[in-house]
């Protein structure tokens, strides 16, 4: 029974969270999430300096100015980014996310992903990338790309904006992408 009722929380937010397009609607709304996404960069690299060099030698990278999250019980998420591989913005991405469990309040945060190869970004760009909602990212802090590695050819530094968030709940993130 509460896998079944799992499951079905999970359709119902995913479609709901699936009626937002991945690709902004005007060119005013890509420009800004362009701007808003170099921004985003900027702000992690004033954090962590040394996330220039994971920038520079991966393969591909994502970034996500702001995904909102909340929930009472049942949670969600979602976000828009600007693909990037090898330096050049090629496509659009979103993230929605769907958990259940002990969660209660909402919070903002920027989320940064780098793709190792060719391979790692194949599977994002293909639906084919799944993170646990709780997927082990790196708090983007003086130092953390150093201690941090490649989980399946990818790798995550998120940055909070604010609001706060009691969760013990599980889940998933699913990712779409779409070409520029």
């Amino acid at each position: 029974m509460k896998n079944h009722l799992f499951a079905l929380t999970l359709a119902v937010l995913g479609f709901a969270l699936t009626a937002c397009t991945t690709t902004p609607n005007s060119p005013a709304e890509r420009q800004s999430l362009v701007t808003s996404a170099a921004e985003t960069t900027e702000i992690f690299l004033r954090n962590d300096p040394s996330l220039q060099e994971l920038i520079d030698d991966s393969y591909a990278y994502a970034v996500f100015p702001s995904i909102g999250r909340g929930g009472a019980g049942i949670g969600g998420a979602y976000g828009r980014g600007i693909v990037y591989e090898r330096g050049q913005h090629v496509g659009y991405c979103d993230v929605t996310q769907a958990t259940v469990g002990f969660q209660l309040g909402g919070q903002a945060f920027r989320q940064l992903i780098f793709f190792r190869d060719e391979s790692a970004l194949r599977r994002f760009k293909h639906d084919d990338l799944h993170l646990s909602a709780q997927a082990t990212a790196v708090a983007a802090t003086a130092g953390a790309s150093a201690d941090a590695d490649y989980e399946r050819g990818v790798m995550v530094f998120t940055l909070a904006r604010g609001g706060l968030m009691y969760e013990a709940s599980i889940g998933g993130q699913r990712f779409t992408y779409q070409p520029k």
